[in-house]
């Protein structure tokens, strides 16, 4: 709700941005919630969503790069 209302604030509504400050929040819950001395099993699991948005994020930053350059994509 958080992410909503700055976007809002900002009238800077659009799903690029919405999710990449979701996985920036996501990012710092995981990092802030896990214990620093041992390995949790849960952490192989949420690994693979971080990829799975790190992957999301990559083609997000190529169509705006392909954007930029004018180059269209078909997704």
């Amino acid at each position: 709700m958080a992410m909503l209302t700055l976007l809002a604030l900002f009238n800077s509504t659009s799903y690029e941005y919405f999710f990449v400050l979701c996985l920036i929040g996501f990012l710092i819950i995981v990092e802030l919630s896990g214990p620093f001395t041992v390995r949790p099993a849960w952490r192989s699991r949420v690994n693979i969503v971080i990829m799975i948005g790190v992957i999301i994020f990559f083609l997000i930053v190529m169509k705006k790069v392909l954007d930029v350059l004018n180059i269209s994509m078909v997704i």
